[in-house]
Parts: C-alpha cells; structure tokens; sequence
C-alpha cells in the first residue's frame, strides 16, 4: 500500500529543553483525509512544517509521497501545496491574480495558468470575485483564495493547518466542501485542526496528540469505541452533582459534568438532573469526548480560535 506520510520516531527540540514532539510517529495513507488533532502547543504545526520541509527533525526521519523531509526537500515541495493557518491573500491583489501568479511560479505557461485560474475560480465558487480586491472579501472568501491557490496546481498532497479558524459556519461549510471534493479525486489531505466536529466529519483517520507526544490513533468510529460509551450527557450548573458517578464515566471542568454512559442510563440521569435544575444536553459520543477524557477540555482561548 501506498503511503503519503510515515515519520517514524520524530523529536523537535527548541532552545536546548523544550520538546515540540516527541518520539512521534505517523502514516497517512495516499489519498485519504488525516486529521491531526491536539490542543494549542500540542505540536501539531511543528509536525507539518517538518513534512513540509520548512522544518528539520533533532532526531527521526520521515518521507512524504516516497521522498526524505530533508535529503530531498525539492522533490517535495513539486508536489505539495500548503495553506499555513497565518497565511492571508495580499490586499491589493485580486483572486485571480494570486492563482495565476502561483501557477506561473509553479512553471505552468501563461495559456494554461489563466485557463486554469479561471477553472479553479469557477469550481470553489470565486468567479464572481475575480477582480475583486482581497481587501475587500470577507474572511471566508479570502480563505477561500488561498484554498483556490494551493490546489490550483494539481497537487498531490494538501496541507491545510487550522483552515477555518475564525470563520463563520457558512465559511466554515464552504471550506469543507471544498476538502471533501479534494478527498474525491485522491488527492492526499492533511488537516491540522482543534475542531473536533471538522475532523470527524472530514477524516478518514484522526490522530490525536498531545505535549508533543501520538496518544490515540484510527477512524472516528475505531477512536469513538474507545470511550466505552454509545451516549453522552452534559451537565451545566453543577457544583456539586456526585450522583452522577453511578451512572457511568464521569469527567469534570468547573461547573461542566459529561457523564460517558448508554443510552438508557442516559434518560434516567437527563430525568435527575432536571429535578435539580442543571442544563441537559444529550448526545451520541463524538470524537471530542475522546479528546476530552485523554487530554482534557480546551479553555477558553482555545474555543476563541474558532
């Protein structure tokens, strides 16, 4: 089988002490959609930029699409495109003119970059934005641009880091819309995100890291049978609900309660909880409840990102 990605034990060291990974593995299968998931410092972006050849390991190798990250960076960079999460299209420039201008830089002719910025415009919904001003489309549509430019060129493997981050959810749909086609004709996605939702919906596999260091690994559904669980209830309002403990597996963060549990013993609790007033949510267990329980809740500044 074919593999986009296989890094074997990789260690990032910064200023002699801190560890951005950490004996750190990982294989993505060609064309599929990988998900690497991980709280802000997890290290998640210094990953990407190693197999984006921006970034050399301490210790470790890895290869993308067949290639080694360092001793053949060049055959990498042909065949990769990258939309860094601080990337942001130039004001005074139109979306045509950044796909025209990347294709050209890529070594397409001046014919066909203009034939094929015009397609890529049209596929991602930007032609009626063509020679409008970046400075003045919304945040959605100028992720938008920069999306249009990284797959405009054909690549065989996308590396898109924190791509909807700060977008509203109609921007945010639109992006993944846009994945999901990429996913459909084999080309290879590498999604770095802290936004549990996205991942499970978009992932054929998800790798969930933390401190540096590959905690849990598989399909949504292989990660979600791992909480031992078909339901989850929230509890809000709680400061002292221990109740809750003879229902199932319980997880704490201030006044906020999940409980891990089935579907029965879900309608039982929902009933207690509102005899004491608490908010209720019910659900079906999601990825994040993984990530919840193996790394723990997101705080605020987290959540603000999106």
């Amino acid at each position: 089988m074919d593999f986009a990605v296989v890094a074997q034990r990789l260690t990032k060291v910064y200023s002699g002490t801190t560890r951005a990974l950490d004996d750190f593995s990982l294989i993505v299968k060609k064309g599929s959609v990988h998900s690497l998931l991980g709280r802000n410092g997890a290290g998640k972006t210094t990953f990407t930029k190693i197999i984006s050849t921006i970034l050399e390991p301490t210790s470790g190798s890895a290869s993308v699409l067949g290639f080694d990250v360092i001793k053949e960076a060049k055959q990498i960079r042909k065949r990769i495109a990258i939309v860094p999460q601080e990337g942001r299209p130039y004001s005074l420039q139109t979306p045509y003119e950044h796909v025209f201008a990347f294709l050209v830089a890529r070594g397409w002719s001046l014919s066909d970059a203009k034939t094929q910025a015009k397609r890529v415009l049209e596929n991602l919904g930007l032609e009626e934005y063509r020679n409008v001003l970046c400075g003045n489309l919304s945040g959605g549509l100028r992720q938008k641009v920069m999306v249009a430019m990284a797959i405009a060129s054909e690549p065989e493997m996308v590396m898109l880091d924190e791509p909807t981050v700060g977008l509203d959810p109609l921007a945010r749909m639109n992006i993944w819309s846009v994945i999901k086609d990429l996913a459909k004709k084999d080309t290879t996605v590498f999604l770095t995100t802290h936004y549990m939702e996205e991942a499970e919906v978009l992932s054929d596999t998800i790798t969930i890291m933390d401190k540096g260091k590959k905690v849990a690994e598989g399909s949504p559904n292989e990660l979600k049978a791992l909480i031992g669980a078909t339901t989850t209830v929230i509890l809000t309002g709680a400061s002292d609900f221990s109740e809750a403990l003879s229902f199932g597996e319980v997880y704490r963060s201030g006044s906020t309660i999940r409980v891990y549990t089935d579907e029965k013993r879900a309608k039982e609790l929902a009933l207690l909880a509102q005899e004491k007033k608490l908010g209720i949510t019910l659900r079906p267990v999601s990825v994040e409840d993984l990530f919840v329980k193996l790394v723990g809740e997101m705080d605020e500044s987290e959540r603000n990102d999106y």
